[in-house]
Parts: C-alpha cells; structure tokens; sequence
C-alpha cells in the first residue's frame, strides 16, 4: 500500500488511487455522511450538460460523477491519470470514452470542451496553476469551467470542529472501509492545506477564466468555483 505526499509526485498520487479504487466510491459516501451525493447533483446543475454538448470530467475516477452529465445526453469524456480508477470504472461503465490523461499535459486538442469540470481532483494535481491553464486551451471560447472542490468552513468555530474530525477521526473510519486508509490521512492533509475560496478563484484568473465566482456547500466544507472562456 502507498500513500502520496504533499509534495505531490505524480506516480506517489496514481498509485495510491489505484489502491483505493475498488471501495473509493463507498468510502466517500461513509467519510463524507453521505455529503459527496449532495455534492455531485449540485456540480451537475452547475455545469448544466445539454444534448450534444462535449464535457470533460477530468479526475473522474470511476466516472460517478459523470452519470449526470451522460444522462443529461451531453457527450462526456471520463479522464483521469489513475490507471486503476478507470479500469474500475470501464468495468461498471463499458460505453464510456474513458481517457487516461495527466491535467498538466491533456491528450485533447485545443477548443475542444463546452464545459470542463473537476470534482475533488485538482488538490491532487502537483501544479494546479499548469491544470487551470491546460482547462482552459481544451474549453471552447464560450464554454465554461466548474470546480468542486474542499475548501474552508466560513464560521471559525465550525472551522477549527472540522479540522478536528479530518486529522483526528478520519482516518480510524477509513481503516474500517478503506483497502488503503493510509491514503485518507494525506487526503485529510491536502484537505486541510488547500487554498481558501478567494485564493482559488484568484489561480482562475490568473489562468485566464473570467467571471469567476464561487458558492460554499456545506457551510464551505465545499465549494463551487465557476468560470467561463470568452467569447
């Protein structure tokens, strides 16, 4: 078994997946009260997938979180570097493209997407700012990004509770569900050590996405980041 660092080496990050893949989804549902469902429906009506539209859904893992966009009739590409999520996924979902793909480096063409998201992914990814520009080159002009992400409760006494429950209770859950609970203490530590809403939405700017804005779930245990390509 093997768990990432938070220097997050590529190879250290896709192994540690792949360990976990077989049980991930249901260990989300159990770490996360049943929070992640929740999560999933509203990054669905965020990124709003039309019929014949192009999704990417980049660290999509097992592809749980790209049913919606699917069964909204949207053409959507599960992507992601962990060679045993998608094996996992293939398995559950035969029909799907499902793509492996470093999110610095892209095997997608430039103007390619309608909409690009990524749910609890792009804290993994060792250069978030190379992620954010390579979202961007593949997303058509017009289109627009939608980030899922952990983030930072708004209220300070809720804030300090709940670094509490993912450094101190997290991972004696995880070793009840997990094949790997060695890798939910660097999840609980990249969790805790992730940029706070404003300063994400400043890496998107900076990236070129405009009209960027974000909405907590959750009470900022989550959040949405939303950006659009121009026009």
């Amino acid at each position: 078994m093997t768990r990432a660092s938070l220097d997050k080496q590529p190879h250290e990050v896709a192994s540690m997946f792949d360990d976990v893949a077989e049980k991930y989804d249901l260990t989300n549902d159990v770490l996360s009260l049943g929070q992640d469902r929740r999560w999933r429906k509203e990054v669905a009506k965020a990124v709003d997938a039309r019929p014949a539209q192009k999704i990417l859904d980049l660290a999509a893992g097992t592809a749980t979180s790209s049913q919606p966009f699917a069964q909204a009739g949207a053409y959507v590409v599960p992507c992601d570097f962990s060679l045993g999520m998608l094996r996992v996924g293939k398995r559950n979902h035969p029909h799907m493209p499902f793509t492996a793909g470093d999110a610095t480096k892209l095997p997608f063409k430039d103007d390619t997407f309608d909409a690009v998201t990524i749910s609890f992914g792009l804290r993994n990814v060792q250069q978030t700012d190379q992620a954010l520009r390579e979202l961007y080159r593949v997303t058509k002009p017009g289109g627009r990004v939608v980030i899922c992400e952990f983030s930072h409760p708004t209220w300070a006494p809720f804030r300090t509770v709940y670094t509490e429950y993912l450094m101190r209770a997290l991972p004696p859950v995880a070793r009840a569900v997990s094949s790997n609970p060695d890798a939910y203490v660097y999840l609980a530590e990249s969790i805790r050590d992730w940029p706070d809403q404003p300063a994400l939405a400043a890496k998107l700017q900076k990236a070129g996405w405009g009209k960027v804005a974000w909405r907590n779930l959750s009470g900022g245990i989550v959040t949405l980041h939303r950006g659009f390509k121009a026009s």
